[in-house]
Protein backbone atom coordinates (compact mmCIF):
# COMPACT_ATOMS: atom_id res chain seq x y z
CA UNK A 1 0.00 0.00 0.00
CA UNK A 2 1.41 3.41 -0.87
CA UNK A 3 2.37 5.40 1.30
CA UNK A 4 0.74 9.31 1.89
CA UNK A 5 3.91 10.85 0.79
CA UNK A 6 4.28 9.02 -2.22
CA UNK A 7 0.48 9.97 -2.91
CA UNK A 8 1.27 13.67 -2.30
CA UNK A 9 4.02 13.97 -4.20
CA UNK A 10 3.78 10.50 -6.94
CA UNK A 11 6.92 9.13 -5.91
CA UNK A 12 8.26 6.06 -4.80
CA UNK A 13 10.32 6.72 -2.20
CA UNK A 14 12.49 4.14 -0.95
CA UNK A 15 12.23 2.60 2.51
CA UNK A 16 13.40 5.07 5.18
CA UNK A 17 13.44 7.93 3.07
CA UNK A 18 11.26 10.50 4.07
CA UNK A 19 9.71 13.50 1.98
CA UNK A 20 11.67 15.86 3.80
CA UNK A 21 14.64 14.28 2.05
CA UNK A 22 13.81 14.86 -1.06
CA UNK A 23 13.11 17.79 -3.05
CA UNK A 24 12.01 19.05 -6.46
CA UNK A 25 13.73 21.90 -8.45
CA UNK A 26 11.47 22.79 -11.04
CA UNK A 27 12.73 24.81 -13.97
CA UNK A 28 11.72 26.28 -17.09
CA UNK A 29 9.68 23.72 -19.51
CA UNK A 30 9.21 20.43 -18.14
CA UNK A 31 12.60 19.31 -16.87
CA UNK A 32 13.27 19.25 -13.28
CA UNK A 33 16.20 17.21 -11.43
CA UNK A 34 16.32 15.41 -7.69
CA UNK A 35 18.27 16.19 -5.00
CA UNK A 36 18.66 14.02 -1.91
CA UNK A 37 19.72 15.51 1.02
CA UNK A 38 21.64 12.28 2.43
CA UNK A 39 24.88 13.46 3.11
CA UNK A 40 25.93 16.36 0.87
CA UNK A 41 23.61 17.66 -1.97
CA UNK A 42 24.05 15.66 -4.99
CA UNK A 43 22.63 15.57 -8.22
CA UNK A 44 20.78 12.03 -9.31
CA UNK A 45 19.58 12.19 -12.47
CA UNK A 46 18.16 14.46 -15.03
CA UNK A 47 14.97 13.50 -16.43
CA UNK A 48 12.77 15.00 -19.53
CA UNK A 49 9.17 14.77 -19.50
CA UNK A 50 6.63 15.29 -22.97
CA UNK A 51 4.30 18.72 -21.93
CA UNK A 52 1.47 15.98 -22.04
CA UNK A 53 2.96 13.62 -19.29
CA UNK A 54 4.59 16.62 -16.94
CA UNK A 55 1.85 15.91 -14.20
CA UNK A 56 2.51 12.23 -14.03
CA UNK A 57 6.00 11.69 -13.33
CA UNK A 58 8.28 8.47 -12.25
CA UNK A 59 11.45 8.19 -10.83
CA UNK A 60 15.02 6.04 -11.03
CA UNK A 61 16.82 4.72 -8.08
CA UNK A 62 20.36 4.78 -10.17
CA UNK A 63 23.39 3.64 -7.14
CA UNK A 64 26.70 4.57 -7.39
CA UNK A 65 29.03 1.47 -7.26
CA UNK A 66 32.17 3.24 -5.87
CA UNK A 67 29.83 4.71 -3.19
CA UNK A 68 27.75 1.94 -2.62
CA UNK A 69 28.30 -1.19 -0.62
CA UNK A 70 25.99 -3.70 -1.80
CA UNK A 71 27.06 -6.58 0.38
CA UNK A 72 24.61 -5.16 2.88
CA UNK A 73 22.33 -6.00 0.77
CA UNK A 74 22.58 -9.61 1.18
CA UNK A 75 22.40 -9.92 -2.65
CA UNK A 76 25.27 -12.77 -2.84
CA UNK A 77 25.23 -14.12 0.34
CA UNK A 78 22.73 -16.73 -0.43
CA UNK A 79 23.62 -19.39 -2.31
CA UNK A 80 21.67 -20.61 -5.77
CA UNK A 81 19.03 -23.49 -3.88
CA UNK A 82 20.12 -27.05 -5.10
CA UNK A 83 17.68 -28.55 -7.64
CA UNK A 84 16.43 -31.80 -6.00
CA UNK A 85 18.75 -34.87 -6.12
CA UNK A 86 22.05 -32.48 -6.35
CA UNK A 87 25.03 -32.89 -4.91
CA UNK A 88 26.34 -29.91 -2.33
CA UNK A 89 29.99 -31.28 -2.31
CA UNK A 90 29.88 -30.99 -6.19
CA UNK A 91 28.14 -28.21 -7.06
CA UNK A 92 31.18 -26.53 -4.64
CA UNK A 93 33.50 -27.96 -6.58
CA UNK A 94 32.13 -27.05 -9.97
CA UNK A 95 32.14 -23.21 -8.73
CA UNK A 96 35.29 -23.65 -7.18
CA UNK A 97 36.53 -24.52 -10.58
CA UNK A 98 34.44 -21.90 -13.05
CA UNK A 99 34.94 -18.86 -10.66
CA UNK A 100 38.02 -19.45 -8.58
CA UNK A 101 38.50 -20.66 -5.03
CA UNK A 102 37.35 -17.34 -3.51
CA UNK A 103 34.02 -17.13 -4.64
CA UNK A 104 32.51 -18.51 -1.74
CA UNK A 105 33.92 -15.64 0.17
CA UNK A 106 32.21 -12.78 -1.81
CA UNK A 107 30.34 -11.88 1.49
CA UNK A 108 33.57 -10.82 3.31
CA UNK A 109 34.01 -7.86 0.67
CA UNK A 110 37.44 -7.42 2.21
CA UNK A 111 39.73 -5.34 -0.34
CA UNK A 112 40.83 -8.35 -2.46
CA UNK A 113 36.92 -9.51 -3.10
CA UNK A 114 35.83 -9.24 -6.45
CA UNK A 115 33.09 -6.70 -4.99
CA UNK A 116 35.70 -4.34 -4.56
CA UNK A 117 36.57 -1.38 -7.26
CA UNK A 118 40.12 -2.39 -6.83
CA UNK A 119 39.21 -5.35 -8.82
CA UNK A 120 37.33 -5.86 -12.16
CA UNK A 121 34.68 -8.64 -12.66
CA UNK A 122 35.82 -9.72 -16.03
CA UNK A 123 39.57 -8.77 -16.17
CA UNK A 124 41.91 -9.74 -19.02
CA UNK A 125 44.85 -10.77 -16.35
CA UNK A 126 44.53 -13.80 -14.37
CA UNK A 127 45.75 -13.92 -10.80
CA UNK A 128 48.23 -17.26 -9.81
CA UNK A 129 46.19 -17.19 -6.95
CA UNK A 130 43.42 -19.41 -8.18
CA UNK A 131 43.49 -21.71 -11.23
CA UNK A 132 43.94 -20.14 -14.47
CA UNK A 133 41.60 -21.63 -16.64
CA UNK A 134 38.44 -24.18 -16.31
CA UNK A 135 41.11 -26.75 -17.44
CA UNK A 136 43.25 -26.43 -14.50
CA UNK A 137 45.09 -29.49 -13.61
CA UNK A 138 43.83 -29.43 -10.06
CA UNK A 139 40.49 -30.10 -9.52
CA UNK A 140 40.01 -28.63 -6.01
CA UNK A 141 41.67 -25.30 -8.14
CA UNK A 142 44.99 -25.55 -6.22
CA UNK A 143 47.50 -23.54 -8.12
CA UNK A 144 50.46 -25.40 -9.19
CA UNK A 145 52.61 -22.95 -10.43
CA UNK A 146 52.52 -22.95 -13.91
CA UNK A 147 50.05 -20.85 -16.23
CA UNK A 148 47.94 -22.84 -18.46
CA UNK A 149 47.15 -19.93 -20.34
CA UNK A 150 50.54 -19.37 -21.05
CA UNK A 151 52.66 -22.88 -21.33
CA UNK A 152 52.69 -24.98 -23.86
CA UNK A 153 52.58 -28.83 -23.72
CA UNK A 154 56.59 -30.17 -23.41
CA UNK A 155 57.95 -30.78 -26.59
CA UNK A 156 59.06 -34.75 -26.84
CA UNK A 157 62.25 -36.03 -26.78
CA UNK A 158 64.14 -35.12 -30.31
CA UNK A 159 64.30 -38.39 -31.83
CA UNK A 160 68.17 -39.51 -32.58
CA UNK A 161 68.77 -42.02 -34.48
CA UNK A 162 70.37 -45.29 -32.74
CA UNK A 163 72.63 -47.26 -35.41
CA UNK A 164 75.26 -45.28 -38.00
CA UNK A 165 74.14 -44.35 -41.32
CA UNK A 166 77.53 -45.46 -42.22
CA UNK A 167 80.54 -47.25 -41.76
CA UNK A 168 84.15 -47.41 -43.03
CA UNK A 169 86.82 -50.20 -42.36
CA UNK A 170 89.45 -48.13 -40.80
CA UNK A 171 92.60 -51.02 -40.99
CA UNK A 172 95.62 -50.32 -38.72
CA UNK A 173 93.31 -47.44 -36.85
CA UNK A 174 95.44 -47.66 -33.75
CA UNK A 175 93.94 -48.15 -30.21
CA UNK A 176 95.65 -45.84 -28.18
CA UNK A 177 94.63 -43.46 -25.79
CA UNK A 178 96.97 -40.15 -26.46
CA UNK A 179 96.55 -39.95 -30.30
CA UNK A 180 94.62 -37.73 -31.98
CA UNK A 181 93.87 -39.86 -35.59
CA UNK A 182 90.49 -38.06 -36.90
CA UNK A 183 89.57 -34.61 -38.05
CA UNK A 184 86.92 -33.17 -40.39
CA UNK A 185 87.47 -30.24 -42.46
CA UNK A 186 85.61 -26.90 -43.10
CA UNK A 187 85.76 -28.21 -46.72
CA UNK A 188 84.00 -31.66 -45.74
CA UNK A 189 87.10 -33.94 -46.03
CA UNK A 190 87.57 -36.29 -43.35
CA UNK A 191 91.24 -37.18 -42.77
CA UNK A 192 92.59 -40.33 -40.84
CA UNK A 193 96.06 -41.68 -39.90
CA UNK A 194 96.51 -45.74 -40.28
CA UNK A 195 99.40 -46.52 -39.68
CA UNK A 196 102.51 -44.97 -41.29
CA UNK A 197 99.70 -43.45 -43.58
CA UNK A 198 97.70 -40.12 -43.97
CA UNK A 199 94.09 -41.00 -45.80
CA UNK A 200 91.34 -38.52 -47.04
CA UNK A 201 88.10 -39.44 -47.35
CA UNK A 202 85.59 -36.97 -49.44
CA UNK A 203 82.13 -36.95 -47.92
CA UNK A 204 80.55 -35.36 -51.11
CA UNK A 205 81.62 -38.24 -53.55
CA UNK A 206 82.89 -40.81 -50.85
CA UNK A 207 86.45 -40.89 -52.66
CA UNK A 208 89.50 -41.97 -51.10
CA UNK A 209 93.03 -40.29 -51.49
CA UNK A 210 95.87 -41.28 -50.06
CA UNK A 211 97.66 -37.88 -49.10
CA UNK A 212 101.11 -39.46 -47.43
CA UNK A 213 103.42 -42.15 -46.06
CA UNK A 214 105.94 -41.37 -43.35
CA UNK A 215 107.95 -44.46 -43.99
CA UNK A 216 108.64 -48.00 -41.75
CA UNK A 217 110.65 -45.79 -39.53
CA UNK A 218 107.75 -43.09 -38.50
CA UNK A 219 104.17 -42.98 -37.34
CA UNK A 220 101.00 -40.68 -37.79
CA UNK A 221 99.97 -40.06 -34.33
CA UNK A 222 97.99 -37.09 -34.51
CA UNK A 223 96.20 -34.93 -37.26
CA UNK A 224 94.13 -31.46 -37.36
CA UNK A 225 92.86 -29.53 -40.24
CA UNK A 226 92.95 -25.32 -40.56
CA UNK A 227 90.06 -23.53 -39.79
CA UNK A 228 89.99 -22.41 -43.46
CA UNK A 229 90.03 -26.20 -44.42
CA UNK A 230 92.98 -25.87 -47.47
CA UNK A 231 95.90 -27.35 -45.09
CA UNK A 232 96.45 -29.79 -42.76
CA UNK A 233 99.25 -30.32 -40.19
CA UNK A 234 100.40 -33.91 -39.31
CA UNK A 235 102.13 -34.81 -35.54
CA UNK A 236 104.79 -37.83 -36.20
CA UNK A 237 105.86 -40.57 -33.58
CA UNK A 238 109.40 -39.03 -34.05
CA UNK A 239 108.13 -35.52 -32.88
CA UNK A 240 108.06 -33.89 -36.09
CA UNK A 241 105.00 -31.70 -37.14
CA UNK A 242 104.76 -31.54 -40.89
CA UNK A 243 101.90 -29.38 -43.29
CA UNK A 244 100.69 -30.55 -46.29
CA UNK A 245 98.30 -28.85 -48.80
CA UNK A 246 95.14 -31.13 -48.73
CA UNK A 247 94.24 -29.98 -51.88
CA UNK A 248 97.22 -30.51 -54.47
CA UNK A 249 98.67 -33.23 -51.79
CA UNK A 250 102.03 -31.86 -51.06
CA UNK A 251 104.34 -30.64 -48.47
CA UNK A 252 104.76 -27.39 -47.27
CA UNK A 253 106.59 -27.71 -44.27
CA UNK A 254 108.46 -29.86 -41.71
CA UNK A 255 109.28 -28.28 -38.33
CA UNK A 256 111.18 -30.11 -35.42
CA UNK A 257 111.15 -29.20 -31.98
CA UNK A 258 109.71 -32.12 -29.90
CA UNK A 259 111.96 -34.89 -29.00
CA UNK A 260 109.06 -37.68 -28.61
CA UNK A 261 105.56 -38.46 -30.84
CA UNK A 262 103.52 -35.67 -31.19
CA UNK A 263 100.51 -36.38 -30.52
CA UNK A 264 97.92 -33.32 -30.32
CA UNK A 265 97.71 -30.71 -32.44
CA UNK A 266 95.42 -27.31 -32.62
CA UNK A 267 95.38 -24.65 -34.87
CA UNK A 268 94.10 -21.21 -34.43
CA UNK A 269 93.48 -18.37 -37.06
CA UNK A 270 97.53 -18.31 -37.23
CA UNK A 271 99.48 -20.36 -35.52
CA UNK A 272 100.01 -23.74 -34.51
CA UNK A 273 99.95 -25.56 -31.07
CA UNK A 274 101.29 -28.97 -30.76
CA UNK A 275 101.59 -31.14 -27.48
CA UNK A 276 103.85 -33.70 -27.14
CA UNK A 277 104.90 -36.60 -24.99
CA UNK A 278 108.25 -34.83 -23.69
CA UNK A 279 105.22 -32.80 -21.79
CA UNK A 280 106.28 -29.65 -24.01
CA UNK A 281 103.39 -27.24 -25.77
CA UNK A 282 105.05 -25.36 -28.92
CA UNK A 283 104.01 -22.83 -30.80
CA UNK A 284 104.38 -22.68 -34.74
CA UNK A 285 104.11 -19.96 -36.85
CA UNK A 286 104.65 -20.70 -40.65
CA UNK A 287 105.33 -17.36 -41.49
CA UNK A 288 108.64 -17.48 -39.30
CA UNK A 289 111.77 -19.50 -40.19
CA UNK A 290 112.03 -20.95 -36.81
CA UNK A 291 110.46 -24.53 -36.28
CA UNK A 292 108.27 -22.98 -33.53
CA UNK A 293 108.24 -19.48 -32.06
CA UNK A 294 107.56 -20.35 -27.89
CA UNK A 295 107.21 -23.18 -25.42
CA UNK A 296 104.77 -23.84 -23.06
CA UNK A 297 106.05 -25.83 -20.00
CA UNK A 298 103.71 -26.52 -17.60
CA UNK A 299 102.59 -30.13 -17.29
CA UNK A 300 104.71 -32.91 -15.40
CA UNK A 301 103.66 -36.36 -18.14
CA UNK A 302 102.16 -36.49 -21.53
CA UNK A 303 100.32 -33.75 -23.11
CA UNK A 304 97.19 -35.40 -24.77
CA UNK A 305 94.80 -32.93 -25.13
CA UNK A 306 94.92 -29.01 -26.69
CA UNK A 307 92.04 -26.63 -28.14
CA UNK A 308 91.90 -23.43 -28.66
CA UNK A 309 88.94 -20.72 -27.75
CA UNK A 310 86.91 -19.89 -30.38
CA UNK A 311 88.15 -15.98 -29.90
CA UNK A 312 92.12 -17.45 -30.27
CA UNK A 313 92.90 -15.76 -26.58
CA UNK A 314 92.64 -18.79 -24.56
CA UNK A 315 94.74 -22.43 -24.92
CA UNK A 316 93.49 -25.27 -22.75
CA UNK A 317 95.76 -28.18 -22.37
CA UNK A 318 95.32 -31.30 -20.86
CA UNK A 319 97.83 -33.78 -19.69
CA UNK A 320 98.49 -37.35 -18.62
CA UNK A 321 99.43 -35.53 -15.15
CA UNK A 322 95.41 -35.44 -14.89
CA UNK A 323 95.87 -31.52 -15.16
CA UNK A 324 93.70 -29.22 -16.86
CA UNK A 325 96.00 -26.23 -17.83
CA UNK A 326 94.36 -22.96 -19.47
CA UNK A 327 97.14 -20.27 -21.08
CA UNK A 328 96.76 -16.92 -22.14
CA UNK A 329 98.12 -15.93 -25.79
CA UNK A 330 100.59 -13.83 -24.60
CA UNK A 331 101.71 -15.64 -21.60
CA UNK A 332 103.97 -18.19 -21.37
CA UNK A 333 102.52 -19.57 -18.01
CA UNK A 334 99.74 -21.03 -17.18
CA UNK A 335 96.91 -18.64 -16.41
CA UNK A 336 94.88 -21.39 -14.91
CA UNK A 337 95.90 -24.92 -13.21
CA UNK A 338 93.11 -26.85 -12.74
CA UNK A 339 93.61 -30.15 -10.89
CA UNK A 340 90.32 -31.61 -10.04
CA UNK A 341 90.39 -34.35 -12.50
CA UNK A 342 91.52 -37.76 -11.22
CA UNK A 343 93.12 -39.22 -13.88
CA UNK A 344 94.41 -38.44 -17.63
CA UNK A 345 92.70 -34.92 -19.69
CA UNK A 346 92.19 -35.91 -23.33
CA UNK A 347 88.80 -34.99 -23.85
CA UNK A 348 88.75 -30.73 -23.80
CA UNK A 349 86.16 -28.74 -25.41
CA UNK A 350 85.49 -24.71 -25.92
CA UNK A 351 81.18 -23.31 -25.97
CA UNK A 352 80.64 -21.93 -28.83
CA UNK A 353 77.65 -20.38 -27.27
CA UNK A 354 79.07 -18.63 -24.35
CA UNK A 355 82.60 -17.18 -23.86
CA UNK A 356 84.82 -18.63 -21.20
CA UNK A 357 83.01 -21.74 -20.55
CA UNK A 358 85.16 -24.87 -21.64
CA UNK A 359 84.09 -28.66 -20.87
CA UNK A 360 86.81 -31.77 -19.74
CA UNK A 361 86.75 -35.47 -19.59
CA UNK A 362 88.90 -36.84 -16.98
CA UNK A 363 90.14 -41.01 -17.81
CA UNK A 364 89.16 -44.32 -16.61
CA UNK A 365 89.80 -43.43 -12.93
CA UNK A 366 88.04 -40.33 -13.13
CA UNK A 367 84.95 -40.56 -15.41
CA UNK A 368 84.02 -37.41 -14.98
CA UNK A 369 82.75 -34.39 -17.21
CA UNK A 370 83.68 -31.30 -15.84
CA UNK A 371 82.41 -27.72 -16.70
CA UNK A 372 84.71 -24.42 -15.96
CA UNK A 373 84.55 -20.89 -16.09
CA UNK A 374 87.96 -19.65 -17.54
CA UNK A 375 86.91 -16.09 -16.51
CA UNK A 376 87.22 -16.91 -12.79
CA UNK A 377 88.59 -20.38 -12.52
CA UNK A 378 85.59 -21.93 -10.92
CA UNK A 379 84.00 -25.38 -11.52
CA UNK A 380 80.04 -25.20 -12.76
CA UNK A 381 79.32 -28.60 -12.35
CA UNK A 382 80.54 -31.73 -13.01
CA UNK A 383 78.87 -34.99 -14.08
CA UNK A 384 79.74 -39.01 -13.22
CA UNK A 385 79.59 -40.54 -16.78
CA UNK A 386 80.46 -44.03 -15.63
CA UNK A 387 83.29 -44.67 -17.84
CA UNK A 388 86.63 -43.15 -19.65
CA UNK A 389 86.19 -39.71 -20.83
CA UNK A 390 87.80 -39.85 -24.45
CA UNK A 391 86.44 -36.95 -26.56
CA UNK A 392 84.21 -33.86 -26.08
CA UNK A 393 82.35 -31.56 -28.81
CA UNK A 394 79.47 -29.12 -28.42
CA UNK A 395 77.10 -28.19 -31.68
CA UNK A 396 77.12 -25.53 -33.15
CA UNK A 397 73.48 -25.93 -33.76
CA UNK A 398 71.91 -26.23 -29.87
CA UNK A 399 73.00 -25.96 -26.76
CA UNK A 400 74.20 -29.70 -26.82
CA UNK A 401 77.32 -31.45 -26.10
CA UNK A 402 78.84 -35.22 -27.36
CA UNK A 403 80.83 -37.54 -25.55
CA UNK A 404 82.52 -40.45 -26.39
CA UNK A 405 83.79 -42.89 -24.20
CA UNK A 406 86.24 -46.41 -23.31
CA UNK A 407 86.46 -48.29 -20.49
CA UNK A 408 83.61 -49.95 -19.82
CA UNK A 409 80.81 -49.44 -21.93
CA UNK A 410 82.17 -47.91 -25.00
CA UNK A 411 79.25 -45.74 -25.71
CA UNK A 412 78.07 -42.54 -27.14
CA UNK A 413 76.23 -40.13 -25.13
CA UNK A 414 74.68 -36.89 -25.93
CA UNK A 415 73.98 -34.23 -23.75
CA UNK A 416 71.69 -31.05 -22.77
CA UNK A 417 73.43 -28.25 -21.37
CA UNK A 418 73.22 -26.92 -18.74
CA UNK A 419 70.65 -29.42 -17.13
CA UNK A 420 73.14 -32.43 -18.54
CA UNK A 421 69.86 -34.20 -18.90
CA UNK A 422 70.85 -37.59 -21.29
CA UNK A 423 69.76 -36.99 -25.72
CA UNK A 424 70.77 -40.16 -26.63
CA UNK A 425 72.79 -42.82 -25.71
CA UNK A 426 74.88 -44.91 -28.80
CA UNK A 427 76.47 -48.17 -29.13
CA UNK A 428 77.93 -49.99 -31.73
CA UNK A 429 81.62 -50.46 -31.20
CA UNK A 430 83.12 -53.09 -29.82
CA UNK A 431 85.97 -51.06 -28.53
CA UNK A 432 86.61 -47.74 -26.95
CA UNK A 433 85.58 -45.00 -28.35
CA UNK A 434 88.78 -43.23 -29.09
CA UNK A 435 88.38 -40.74 -32.04
CA UNK A 436 85.57 -38.05 -32.71
CA UNK A 437 84.85 -35.19 -35.22
CA UNK A 438 82.22 -33.43 -36.51
CA UNK A 439 80.96 -32.53 -39.81
CA UNK A 440 80.89 -29.02 -41.32
CA UNK A 441 77.78 -28.69 -40.91
CA UNK A 442 76.98 -29.15 -37.34
CA UNK A 443 74.82 -32.15 -37.83
CA UNK A 444 76.57 -34.94 -37.88
CA UNK A 445 79.40 -36.89 -36.08
CA UNK A 446 82.27 -39.71 -36.87
CA UNK A 447 83.66 -41.65 -34.35
CA UNK A 448 86.62 -44.10 -34.12
CA UNK A 449 88.04 -47.03 -32.06
CA UNK A 450 90.25 -49.80 -31.99
CA UNK A 451 87.59 -51.79 -33.78
CA UNK A 452 89.07 -50.76 -36.82
CA UNK A 453 85.69 -48.81 -37.92
CA UNK A 454 84.58 -45.51 -38.60
CA UNK A 455 80.59 -45.03 -38.13
CA UNK A 456 78.66 -42.01 -39.11
CA UNK A 457 75.97 -40.67 -36.87
CA UNK A 458 72.97 -38.12 -37.04
CA UNK A 459 73.15 -36.44 -33.96
CA UNK A 460 72.27 -32.89 -33.91
CA UNK A 461 69.78 -31.30 -35.76
CA UNK A 462 70.63 -28.56 -38.50
CA UNK A 463 70.74 -24.37 -37.44
CA UNK A 464 68.23 -23.57 -39.94
CA UNK A 465 65.26 -26.34 -39.29
CA UNK A 466 65.07 -27.61 -35.91
CA UNK A 467 63.61 -30.53 -37.16
CA UNK A 468 64.89 -34.08 -35.71
CA UNK A 469 67.21 -35.72 -38.38
CA UNK A 470 66.88 -37.68 -40.68
CA UNK A 471 68.48 -41.71 -40.86
CA UNK A 472 69.44 -40.73 -44.77
CA UNK A 473 72.07 -39.13 -46.31
CA UNK A 474 74.31 -38.26 -48.56
CA UNK A 475 76.04 -41.59 -47.97
CA UNK A 476 74.66 -45.06 -49.23
CA UNK A 477 73.82 -47.63 -46.24
CA UNK A 478 76.71 -49.93 -46.23
CA UNK A 479 80.32 -50.64 -44.94
CA UNK A 480 83.26 -49.90 -47.28
CA UNK A 481 87.20 -49.11 -46.69
CA UNK A 482 88.60 -45.80 -46.38
CA UNK A 483 91.68 -47.54 -48.11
Amino acid sequence: MDSPQAKKTGLNLPAGMSETSLRLETFSGSTFRAVTNLGSPRTISNLSASPSKSSSCSDRFIPCRSSSRLHTFGLIDKGSPLKEGGNEVYSRLLRAELFGSDFGSFSNAGPGSPMSPSKNMLRFKTESSGPNSPYSPSILGYDNGFSSETSTPPKPPRKVPKTPHKVLDAPSLQDDFYLNLVDWSSQNVLAVGLGTCVYLWSASNSKVTKLCDLGPNDGVCSVQWTREGSFISIGTNLGQVQVWDGTQCKKVRTMGGHQTRTGVLAWNSRTLASGSRDRNILQHDLRVQNDFVSKLIGHKSEVCGLKWSHDDRELASGGNDNQLLVWNHHSQQPALRLTEHTAAVKAIAWSPHQSGLLASGGGTADRCIRFWNTTNGHQLNSVDTGSQVCNLAWSKNVNEIVSTHGYSQNQIMVWKYPSMTKVATLTGHSMRVLYLAMSPDGQTIVTGAGDETLRFWNVFPSMKTPTPVRDTGLWSLGRTQIR
